[in-house]
């Protein structure tokens, strides 16, 4: 039978084992759309949607039958009935704000729900209301949201946003104390974005963050009174005792006699082994000798810069708080992430010199705990033996010449130079560097939009000369 010419037909398909209908309807959970069709009607105050499940018809060259075209019409009038519902919420959940566009600000003045304790800063403004000479230079505090916060809390349906003006308005039960219109969710997009540094590209990863659970906070505090986190520790090198300066000019005057009598160095041999108390023998220094041209984030990146060059779009924007950190709103602990968000229409890829700039605004971070995979027999038998077993003291050396004897033994004669290494009764397991280089010291996060399509990347200034690979 031809496809074109097959009629829809109301011949029920015969019922399929609940197994199978469970399977079917979990398979494409995460490939396919709502079938609209099976929402309830719109009078049902909670709609349910529907699982997901496979496509019923494959596209072919010739087009479709009659009766897929019948099926898809009917789900997308279903869809287009479904989103012309009118959107209700309660108005005892339901929180108030003013929009002021001079100050680029939203004053709460009816504050509901749990989305305060990690939104909004309080801010001291002038008294709205007619105040006494006595009483006029006093500051009244009050609750304000930033232009994404606002938007995020209306677009979700959490907060009616208001407009002053001076034209009368129609009083409605119980908004009889609000002064001025309410703004639309298309009237809120077009006043808010743009303000205060923000984009739409921002604000979608704002938006997009807050729904996972995140805590997202300005870097740059727009105001002084947004509360800030705590500058990042210096990395300037602490004040020296004057042992330790003595030590290092006695090293330096050293090792430039040393300079001034050894040979010069050879290109074509970097390998310096001096048999002279052994002390160049180990894989640290035989690495170190390999390598002839300066390495490390220290060093200086020799880039000329021209001052007419546009500034960078990559700068620190957000920072952002996992949901599992104790977060105070009045005073933010460290984030733990650093987030720039730029087009990725109109930004290139990152060059060196930016990536430098904006590692040099982040604190080093230290490197990761080892993962401890133990399993729950080895942790009972663990316990069983500590607390059955009583401490006990070895006994050994206590006199202090022997405990300064033993380092200076080892010093001038290691244990490789007799052919055989004296392994200890206790040797500590060398730490497992490969967390440390895939995480690096210095992490930043950037957030690339490209219409509408949000991808993190993970920027780490890798510790390589830090970790000897021997």
């Amino acid at each position: 039978m031809d496809d074109n010419l097959e009629a829809p037909f109301a011949a029920p398909k015969p019922d399929a084992p609940p197994e199978r209908e469970e399977d079917e309807q979990s398979s494409g959970d995460e490939d396919q759309g709502p079938d609209w069709t099976k929402i309830p009607g719109l009078n049902v105050a909670r709609p349910v949607i529907p699982k997901r499940g496979e496509k019923d018809f494959e596209p072919i060259a010739q087009g479709g039958s009659g009766l897929q075209r019948h099926v898809l019409d009917r789900s997308r009038a279903a869809m287009l009935e479904a989103l012309k519902a009118t959107r209700t919420i309660s108005y005892k959940s339901v929180s108030h704000a003013i929009w002021y566009p001079e100050l680029s600000r939203a004053h709460v003045t009816v504050a509901r729900g749990i989305h305060f304790t990690t939104m909004g800063h309080s801010a001291a403004r002038p008294a709205p209301v007619p105040v006494p000479e006595e009483d006029a230079k006093k500051m009244q505090k009050r609750l304000e949201l930033l232009p994404e916060e606002a938007l995020y809390l209306v677009e979700r349906g959490a907060m009616y946003c208001w407009k002053p003006t001076d034209e009368p308005v129609h009083h409605t039960a119980h908004l009889d104390d609000m002064g001025g219109v309410p703004m639309t969710v298309q009237q809120a997009f077009a006043e808010m974005i743009g303000t205060e540094d923000l984009t739409l590209e921002k604000y979608q990863v704002y938006a997009y963050l807050k729904r996972l659970g995140y805590v997202v906070t300005r870097a740059k505090p727009p105001s002084s009174d947004y509360p800030v986190p705590p500058p990042f520790p210096s990395t300037a090198r602490t004040s020296t005792s004057i042992l330790a300066r003595l030590y290092n000019a006695m090293a330096s005057l050293l090792a430039r006699l040393t300079r001034i009598f050894s040979p010069s160095f050879n290109w074509w041999r970097p390998i310096r082994c001096s048999r002279w108390l052994h002390h160049n023998m180990s894989n640290v220094s035989l690495y170190k000798s390999l390598r002839f041209l300066s390495s490390g984030h220290h060093v200086p990146l020799h880039i000329q810069r021209t001052p007419e060059k546009p500034p960078s779009p990559y700068e620190i924007f957000f920072h952002l708080y996992k949901p599992s950190t104790p977060f105070k709103k009045t005073a933010p602990p460290p984030p733990d992430f650093s987030v720039v968000v730029v087009n990725a229409r109109t930004s290139p890829m990152p060059t060196i010199s930016e990536l430098t700039d904006l590692f040099g605004q982040l604190p080093e971070l230290p490197p990761p705990a080892p993962r401890k995979r133990v399993s729950f027999a080895q942790q009972k038998l663990a316990a069983a033996s500590a607390a059955s077993s009583t401490p006990s003291q070895a006994k050994g050396p206590t006199s202090t010449e022997q405990s300064l004897r033993t380092p200076v033994t080892a010093w001038l004669w290691p244990p490789s130079c007799f052919g055989a290494a004296q392994k200890s009764s206790v040797q500590a397991r060398p730490p497992n560097p490969f967390p440390s280089l895939k995480m690096g010291n210095k992490i930043v996060v950037i957030a690339a939009v490209d219409a509408g399509t949000i991808s993190f990347f993970r920027f780490g200034q890798g510790v390589f000369t830090e970790w000897p690979m021997a």
